[in-house]
Order: C-alpha cells, then sequence, then structure tokens
C-alpha cells in the first residue's frame, strides 16, 4: 500500500455563477521516499492539487468528492483537529514565496522554536537546539547567528534555506513543494533543487514537486504527471514522458523548451491559451489547441471535439488521449494478427 493514495479527487469552487471544478478525477501514489513532479501550465490545477492534500484550500474552494488517504487515514474529510496532527508533521510544505511564509516581525529562530512546540513537548533550549540542527543541514552559514535574525536580513535564497529546515525540523514523511524555486535566479534555483533532493534521498523523504520547469523535474523526480485544465493527462515515469511522450500536450510542453528550438529561430509553442474552468471546450479540454485533432484525412476526429478522452495504457504511462488510444489499439490488433 502507497504512503500517499489520491483517487478521483474533485476540487470545486462555489461561485455565484455556480461551481467551478477546478480538478476533477485526479488520482495518483506517493511511495514512502518517492519523489513525484506535477507540471502544467499557470491554471492547470498544480497548486490546487497540492494544497487539497492538506485541505489548504481557502473558501469557496471545497473537495467534492474522492478520496485522499494518508498511511492508512482519510484526510478529505478529517476536522480540522485531526489535520493538525499531519499538517507540519508528518506532512510538510514549501510555498512559493519565502517572505509571504515567513512572519516578518519574529526571528527565524522564534518561528521554528514555535513551530516544534506546537507539535512537541520540548523546552524551548531543546527546541532551538533542533532549529540550530536543521539551519546546519540545509547550509546556512553561521546558524548561530541566523537563528536570531529576521526574515528580511536573510536573502532570497537564505530564506527559501530557511523555509526547507522548517519543513525539516518534525522529520516528515512527505514535502509538498509548491514552485519552491520560482523568485530565485537559476544558480540559486540549482542550489535550492541539490539541496532538496539531498534532504530527501538521506532522510527516505517523499517529496511532491509542484513545478512549470520541466528541466527541473527530470533531474529530481522519479515520476511525474502533466495536468491540463484541472485533469491528469498523462502520467508514468519521469524519463520515459521526458524521452518519448505521449499526450500531444505534454510534447507541446517538451517542445518549448529554449534547448530544442533552433539557435536564432523563435521558440516553439503552443498556441492559445489555458481554457477557463468555467467554460471548457467540449471533449477533450486541449482539442482547440492539439495539431493533433483532425485524422489522417484532415477531418477533425468526433471523439476530440464531443467525449473526454479516458486513460489508456501506453508503454508504463497512462494517456488520456483519444488519437493513442486509437494508435494503441491499432497496435494491440496488429499484434494478435501477427500471433494468428
Amino acid at each position: 500500500m502507497a504512503l500517499l493514495e489520491v483517487n478521483n479527487l474533485d476540487v470545486r469552487f462555489a461561485l455565484r455563477g455556480g461551481d467551478v471544478r477546478a480538478l476533477r478525477d485526479v488520482c495518483f501514489s506517493l511511495d514512502r521516499g518517492e519523489r513525484l513532479g506535477i507540471v502544467g501550465e499557470s491554471g492547470a490545477g498544480k497548486s490546487v492539487a497540492a494544497f487539497s492534500l492538506l485541505n489548504l484550500i481557502a473558501k469557496p474552494g471545497y473537495i467534492a468528492g474522492g478520496s485522499i488517504t494518508f498511511d492508512g487515514e482519510e484526510l478529505s474529510g478529517m476536522k480540522d483537529r485531526g489535520l493538525r496532527r499531519i499538517r507540519g508533521n508528518r506532512i510538510s510544505m514549501i510555498f512559493q514565496d519565502p517572505m509571504m511564509t515567513l512572519n516578518p516581525v519574529l526571528s527565524i529562530g522564534e518561528q521554528m522554536v514555535e513551530c516544534l512546540k506546537a507539535h512537541r513537548r520540548i523546552s524551548t533550549r531543546e527546541a532551538r537546539a533542533i532549529s540550530l540542527h536543521k539551519l546546519n543541514q540545509v547550509q546556512i552559514p553561521s546558524p548561530e547567528t541566523r537563528l536570531d535574525q529576521y526574515p528580511h536580513e536573510l536573502s532570497g535564497g537564505m530564506r527559501q534555506r530557511v523555509i526547507i529546515a522548517i519543513a525539516l525540523l518534525l522529520d516528515p514523511d512527505i514535502i509538498v513543494a509548491d514552485e519552491p524555486t520560482t523568485a530565485l535566479d537559476v544558480t540559486i534555483q540549482a542550489e535550492i533543487m541539490d539541496l532538496l533532493l539531498e534532504l530527501c534521498e538521506k532522510h527516505n523523504v517523499g517529496l511532491v514537486l509542484i513545478t512549470h520547469d520541466l528541466g527541473v523535474v527530470s533531474q529530481v523526480t522519479q515520476r511525474m504527471l502533466v495536468m491540463y485544465a484541472g485533469r491528469v493527462i498523462e502520467q508514468g515515469p519521469t524519463r520515459e514522458i521526458i524521452n518519448d511522450p505521449q499526450h500531444p500536450y505534454t510534447q507541446g510542453l517538451i517542445n518549448a523548451l529554449p534547448q530544442m528550438a533552433t539557435p536564432g529561430s523563435r521558440l516553439n509553442q503552443i498556441p492559445g491559451s489555458m481554457p477557463s474552468l468555467s467554460n471548457l471546450p467540449s471533449g477533450c479540454a486541449f482539442h482547440p489547441r492539439c495539431g493533433f485533432v483532425n485524422d489522417a484525412n484532415g477531418e477533425p476526429r468526433k471523439a476530440c471535439l464531443d467525449k473526454v478522452p479516458g486513460f489508456v495504457d501506453s508503454g508504463n504511462c497512462r494517456v488520456a488521449c483519444h488519437m493513442v488510444a486509437e494508435l494503441v489499439n491499432q497496435q494491440q490488433r496488429d499484434s494478435r494478427e501477427e500471433i494468428l
């Protein structure tokens, strides 16, 4: 049994014009020590999926259906008192902006001690000793000095290291990192991701990494989900998806990487933009932007326009695409004919 299992997760936002489904039928699992990446454009539902794990969705958002099971416990319907045992203790979260996460009027040490004493019955001296050890783990220079400094006195990279140290304070089983390097420059991004990967491997901590950076995902994670308009449209081993993407949207994301363009030419891009969740296209939500919506005769595939695609197995990956389903079915028919 996986440490974390998410099945048919449905998240909605209650608006005046009716409920808007931000996530629909999202399924994935995470084993102890495993690293999972969730990628997609802005508005795909990545952060909503991350926040849903600990029911941190602000109203008018709510979990409308599905289950989130952590170590045998159901989290989706758990009361706040029960969730407090899990949040920060067994599942920690790293948010996008460290300056918004840290309290500007409390020193780093005060915030770390407060976090520890909220979950454990220990003295302030013991809590400071643990905090100092964690700051050492994330390679912050002069950690004794940093404990008594305030967030504004640290650089962006330092603040993000402090956030990682706080996430590790209570030795969690899972860290959920929501675009943890967004506000940092490229060299600091690489340092932070290397540090996070090293700590997860050393302490056997599961990682759910939310990002739009396929380069980071390819280097850090073992499995990945690709999301579009609130649905998972491809999932499988990271290396297999990066090297041989099956869904046209995944292919578009990889082709849009700078290194995929000819030097001196315009970068590749996916035409159009993410649809509004309150006005999704019929059938496959990606079909208005898809270069493969037409069949060999140049006619639009009726299924793409009318029917939401289900998952089909392609190699070790699962893909929600009518075109891939056609190809897989054809391959299966060819194989049966060869056997006969």
